[in-house]
């Protein structure tokens, strides 16, 4: 492994669910950590990542190219895991994935940026009909273009305590009679978050995989329909699933997106059933974590860990039903 010595990173959305396991593996390595966020004040807690000293915030949005030049001042690695899965009226795809990835490429470039990794997603794709994936592809192409060497890391859908996937579906369980079912049949390859920050971590400090593309996705392969009926079964939950073919789904999601107007998460988007017209699994024949050596974890391993909070009984239900 030809590893760079440690020094200096910039991770832009480094406050994040994935930046701040990212931000630890970079720690761990001994890496000073710059964590480039919007709002440094929110973000306190992760100075705590580190040694003290070892993690330093540093307010940036970057859309503004005065702010990523300052952030990568004296970085020798910059990583950019900025990314949004819905818009708002504040922050829109095209801003976030590809005005904002060019201009941290861009400032790599000149600030003489030894290693730049971006993240982007399975599914990535310039011709895309939903708006999430087409802008993660031109965000790539950009990137790209401006820092030729950059690598690219797609992963799947992520999990993790933290997560917005499976504690979305076990908050869905916990509170409604029905569990709607959109897209099935789609499969997906959920990757532990942890496994992701690790390789995006081997990746930032090995001079060998300039250009390259990795795709990260777990153990296993799913459908929609499996996720669905794991989560009821490991928050011990009766419910009706009602697939929803993709007319209704859109309509509905065109009613449940409108929260996101204001900034609040919304139950879903018109977007996000669009993209699950396609599987969102590793390619055939790309690079992924054998390549670097890892061997990633199985969602089961993990996900029972966090989702008995969902049960009647929390973590005692089944001692309880015993």
């Amino acid at each position: 492994m030809a590893e760079l010595a440690p020094g200096l990173v910039t991770i832009f959305g480094g406050s994040g669910f994935v930046g701040t396991q990212v931000a630890r593996a970079m720690a761990r390595r001994g890496w000073r950590v710059r964590i480039a966020v919007r709002k440094p004040a929110l973000a306190y807690e992760l100075r705590m990542t580190g040694d003290v000293g070892q993690v330093q915030l540093s307010r940036c949005d970057i859309n503004n190219p005065e702010d990523v030049a300052m952030a990568l001042k004296g970085a020798d690695v910059a990583i950019n895991l900025v990314g949004i899965l819905f818009e708002t009226g504040g922050r829109k795809f095209q801003a976030m994935h590809v005005d904002g990835a060019r201009n941290i490429a861009q400032a790599a470039t000149a600030a003489g940026v030894k290693q730049l990794v971006h993240v982007s997603a399975i599914g990535a794709d310039a011709d895309s009909q939903a708006l999430y994936a087409r802008t993660k592809g031109e965000g790539e192409a950009a990137v790209r273009a401006a820092f030729r060497n950059a690598i690219v890391v797609r992963p799947s859908v992520i999990f993790g305590s933290e997560d917005g996937f499976l504690n979305r579906f076990a908050n869905m369980a916990a509170r409604m009679p029905v569990m709607p079912l959109v897209a099935g049949e789609t499969r997906m390859q959920p990757v532990h978050v942890t496994d992701v920050a690790e390789a995006i971590s081997r990746l930032a400090t090995d001079n060998r995989y300039g250009g390259e593309t990795f795709e990260l996705g777990g153990p296993a392969v799913w459908t929609m329909k499996e996720i669905i009926d794991y989560v009821l079964s490991e928050t011990g939950r009766d419910r009706l699933v009602l697939p929803l073919p993709s007319v209704a789904a859109r309509a509905i999601a065109s009613l449940a997106q409108i929260p996101a107007v204001v900034g609040l998460t919304p139950a879903l988007t018109v977007d996000q059933v669009k993209l699950l017209d396609n599987d969102n699994v590793v390619a055939d024949g790309a690079k992924g974590f054998a390549d670097l050596g890892m061997e990633p974890t199985g969602m089961k391993a993990v996900a029972e860990g966090y989702l008995w909070r969902y049960r009647d009984g929390g973590q005692y239900a089944a001692q309880i039903a015993g």
